[in-house]
């Protein structure tokens, strides 16, 4: 395996983001990134060679708050530090744009990988606007 190469905010398609997210995510259904990362305050996209093996995006408010999304290895890549370094990519990059709290919700089962990226472990809450049992 060469050399992985992380870039912050490079220039990404939908085919190689949906490429990646394919390989990644068991229900991922295509979509356009387009807006998404038009939005980003950055993001970070990790290349061996012409293929992206590596993203994550680093969302913000405007202000001092930004938040990580999509963190998302290759599942062919997986297991050997990539996603270790997008996010410390991603949190340099946050801090030379002033950000001053970078946020992340995760699934359980992602409680070290996010402790080991320097994450510390807070109350969150989750409201999922799409479900319709829910009333006001």
């Amino acid at each position: 395996m060469g050399d992985i190469v992380f870039e912050i905010s490079p220039p990404l398609t939908n085919d190689q983001l949906n490429a990646l997210f394919d390989s990644a995510w068991e229900h991922h259904r295509p979509r356009d990134f387009q807006p998404i990362l038009r939005h980003s305050l950055l993001y970070i996209g990790a290349f061996q060679g012409q293929q992206l093996v590596g993203f994550v995006n680093v969302a913000w408010d405007g202000g001092i708050h930004a938040f990580v999304l999509d963190t998302t290895v290759h599942q062919q890549y997986q297991r050997r530090g990539i996603g270790q370094r997008l996010m410390q990519t991603a949190i340099d990059a946050a801090r030379t744009r002033h950000i001053e709290w970078l946020h992340v919700d995760y699934e359980p089962q992602l409680t070290l990988f996010y402790a080991k990226c320097g994450f510390q472990d807070t109350a969150a809450g989750l409201l999922n606007l799409l479900d319709g049992n829910r009333s006001t």
